[in-house]
Formats: C-alpha cells, sequence, structure tokens
C-alpha cells in the first residue's frame, strides 16, 4: 500500500513539474509555409476586444509524434464578425 501511495505522489510531482515548465515556454511565432501537424488542439487563446483589428493569437496542440507545439498567429478579432 505504502509502493502505490509513493508511486502515485511521484507521478503527481511530475505532472506538475511538466505543467510549469510548459507554461513558462512561449509560443513560436508562425510563418508562412510552416507545417502544422496537428493531431489534437489543447488550448487556443486570444485577447477580447471590441475592435475589428488584427490581434495575435496563440494555440497549442500535440503533433502527430505526440509532442505539444505552441505557435502564435495573426487573425482578424471576433469583432469584425460582426460588422459590414
Amino acid at each position: 500500500m505504502k509502493l502505490q501511495t509513493l508511486l502515485l505522489a511521484s507521478a503527481l510531482a511530475l505532472v506538475g513539474v511538466s505543467g510549469l515548465a510548459q507554461a513558462d515556454s512561449k509560443p513560436v511565432p508562425y510563418r508562412y509555409g510552416m507545417p502544422m501537424d496537428v493531431e489534437k488542439v489543447i488550448s487556443m487563446n486570444e485577447p477580447q476586444t471590441d475592435e475589428c483589428k488584427v490581434i495575435k493569437a496563440d494555440i497549442k496542440f500535440l503533433d502527430k509524434a505526440g509532442a505539444v507545439q505552441y505557435v502564435s498567429y495573426k487573425k482578424l478579432s471576433d469583432a469584425c464578425m460582426f460588422q459590414n
């Protein structure tokens, strides 16, 4: 029973450390033609704005090799969908 508790505590500690390491990483800027081998999207973030303008958005995803990738890109804000 104690071995199982020790293994569980070790696994949780490793998950916590890896989460901190990923939180400190900065997104790589997207370049035209850059291969995006997306297997699964983990998160997408962008600043909220009421203005129609170009903003910087981020995407974190798992590639087909199982590695986490973090990429930033420019896009029109969602406010542009409501303007003529």
